[in-house]
């Protein structure tokens, strides 16, 4: 990947992402994956130092992920190596090139156990970015509970609901623990609906989550539509850049780890996320999650916006 360093001031912010790590398997290919090693991989193409906390199997798939992991400069010391098969899942996409999941369990990512390399590893970064399908089975469940208890970083808590593989209660547990937390607009109606909510509008449902944990930043992306961003209490938004889509995978991953790295970064959160839906849009208009991405690329689609 290219770096974009020269898009972020302060270069000197700690990352490190907590999930599943694993193969997309398409019809015809095989492809690395995973929402937080998708967030580590955007991260640090953008310049910054990015561990991950996961877990493979002592297999050729799991080699693959480390070696990839470790080619790409991102920090590998929390990857456990268990007795369970490296992650796969069976992706399918419809005509709208949107995508269904079908997760294999139980996987190495499931299972991950404390120590104490992952203590010191979230002791010590800045942004601590989790996300709800790590918490399916109760060994990782239980793991990001204890990591959370830190206070050291920044809590991002990016929600990527996957049927059956989620409860409501595990999710008010991580929002509660959440600095910021992002979702899409069907996830954000349908989680403030489980929580009592009568609105239908994605700005009174925004109201009503900040209200509900205490949260005073959070996004939610809207596909074509943009994302509407509530930063310490105040709305922004981006009406969406036009694309032809290649496919979804991925999308969104790249669209928080932008928007997160911009307003930690540097602090424009109108900026923030402009340049967040521009990337989401590159990576929306490739094929996989993980495509690289050029400076010209994102300012072509900035410059329409003026």
């Amino acid at each position: 990947m290219n770096l974009l360093i020269n898009m972020f001031q302060n270069k000197d912010l700690k990352f490190v992402s907590y999930g599943e790590i694993l193969f997309d398997v398409f019809k015809h290919a095989k492809k690395i994956g995973g929402a937080p090693l998708n967030l580590a991989s955007r991260i640090n193409s953008f310049g910054f130092p990015v561990s991950m906390i996961s877990a493979i199997g002592n297999d050729e798939d799991g080699k693959t992920l480390l070696n990839y992991l470790q080619k790409n400069g991102i920090n590998t010391r929390g990857i456990i190596t268990n007795n369970y098969p490296t992650g796969l899942v069976n992706v399918e996409l419809d005509q709208h090139k949107s995508a269904t999941y079908i997760i294999e369990h139980p996987s190495a990512w499931d299972k991950m156990e404390p120590n104490e390399t992952l203590d010191k590893i979230v002791k010590t970064s800045d942004v601590f970015l989790f996300g709800s399908l790590a918490c399916r089975d109760e060994v990782s469940r239980n793991t990001l509970y204890h990591l959370l208890k830190n206070k050291q970083p920044y809590k991002v808590f990016d929600v990527n609901l996957r049927a059956p593989h989620y409860q409501m209660e595990t999710l008010k547990i991580l929002m509660n623990h959440a600095d910021f937390i992002k979702f899409n607009d069907e996830e954000l109606l349908e989680i403030s609906s489980e929580l009592g909510s009568t609105f239908t509008s994605i700005e009174d449902n925004i109201d009503f989550i900040s209200k509900h944990t205490q949260t005073d930043s959070l996004c939610v992306t809207k596909g074509k539509d943009g994302a509407v961003l509530l930063w310490r209490g105040k709305l922004y938004y981006n009406p969406g850049f036009p694309i032809t889509v290649a496919d979804t995978v991925g999308a969104g991953d790249s669209f928080l780890a932008s928007l997160i790295s911009q307003l930690l970064s540097n602090g424009n959160p109108q900026k923030a996320i402009d340049f967040a839906c521009a990337v989401g849009s590159i990576v929306a208009s490739s094929q996989g999650a993980n495509p690289a991405i050029k400076e010209e690329e994102i300012n072509k689609y900035l410059d329409t916006l003026n």
